[in-house]
């Protein structure tokens, strides 16, 4: 289990940590999400900066068992903080980083999330920002295309066959294994067949830099009106529809369909002729492969990090895996299973 300092003990490291650049005046926690991370923003008396964040990182920092085989020889943060930011994308500014507290201190991008505009909003103000996060999206695509570092550790790992699979496998173990979902022996076998399929045919994509959850919570709007990227720790390559799902087929907002149409036609037209001709199936097949594996992963961390905020959001899920599977004919046998037998998975979102 990650371990965490009693809050004096951190106040103190804090304290001295900031004196150069100010006194610390105040460290508020700030609500936690499904990361293992902590964080706390400190306010400056008579300083360089009036505020910052503390990102306090747990046990097992450089390790993650969704990207990583095992530890890797720098923060991945602070890694892929240095490339995005040397192609000025706008990532947080870095301050220090004390490895042996586990604390990193960067710049503070406040409070308005990008979920908090989309949210709720009339359409053409959903469309206005989307196509920025979108051009946004095509701008990091583009320089990892034009650019790629070998020194960033974004480029050194992937979604290959094994971590998509595994990613659909998770699905399995807790969407339905966790939650008392038996499968017959022949439905078993048959979604393993088919996320076999699966796995192998997004495997097969040309790649590019995959922030991996580019999404309504981790864009922040920022003053000057750019949007602020965070969470790119996990950042790989992969497809190129992998982070347009993880923004279209957001968990936390769900867009009318005929706006997601008309985004999906935004980013190809921005994208240029690179993009394979028949797009829209890899976008429907990752969104598939991405929505049952976030189905899962809610139940995961109920279970496991005995948090239950993250259950409302499965019903979400499933509904983008119907919808992209009446778009993959040869998949139906998959979303006949789903339907059959996914009934108890979503009544899970009645317990938050």
């Amino acid at each position: 289990m990650p371990t965490y300092l009693e809050p004096a003990a951190l106040h103190d490291l804090v304290e001295v940590a900031v004196s150069p650049m100010g006194q610390l005046r105040q460290l508020i926690a700030l609500p936690g999400g499904a990361s293992v991370r902590h964080y706390h923003r400190g306010f400056i008396s008579a300083g360089s900066i009036d505020r910052f964040l503390v990102m306090e990182l747990g046990e097992s920092p450089q390790f993650s068992d969704e990207v990583s085989a095992g530890k890797v020889s720098e923060l991945p943060f602070l890694n892929v903080q240095r490339y995005l930011a040397s192609r000025g994308l706008p990532v947080p500014l870095i301050y220090q980083y004390d490895e042996k507290s586990g604390l990193l201190y960067l710049e503070d991008f406040g409070d308005i999330t990008f979920e908090s505009k989309v949210a709720g909003a009339d359409i053409e103000t959903q469309r206005d920002y989307y196509e920025r996060a979108i051009t946004q999206l095509v701008k990091i695509q583009a320089v990892s295309r034009e650019t790629p570092d070998p020194a960033c550790i974004a480029f050194s790992r992937s979604f290959d066959f094994k971590l998509l699979k595994w990613e659909l496998d998770h699905f399995v173990e807790f969407g339905l294994d966790a939650v008392g979902i038996m499968l017959p022996t022949a439905e078993r076998a048959e979604l393993d067949r088919q996320f076999t399929r699966i796995a192998e045919e997004l495997h097969a994509q040309p790649t590019t830099f995959v922030h991996r959850d580019y999404q309504s919570r981790n864009l922040m709007i920022l003053n000057d009106g750019r949007l602020g990227i965070l969470d790119f720790q996990d950042a790989l390559l992969g497809n190129s529809a992998y982070d347009l799902v993880g923004l279209l087929r957001d968990s936390y907002v769900v867009l009318p369909p005929a706006l997601v149409d008309d985004l999906v036609d935004f980013f190809v037209a921005s994208s240029g002729p690179h993009l394979d001709s028949d797009f829209r199936r890899l976008f429907f097949l990752q969104v598939v492969q991405r929505k049952l594996k976030d189905a899962g992963r809610f139940v995961f961390i109920d279970k496991k990090k005995n948090n239950r905020g993250f259950l409302r959001h499965i019903p979400s899920s499933l509904d983008y895996v119907a919808a992209a599977l009446q778009k993959l004919p040869e998949l139906d046998s998959v979303g006949a299973i789903l339907e059959r037998h996914t009934a108890p998975l979503r009544q899970l979102a009645r317990l938050t």
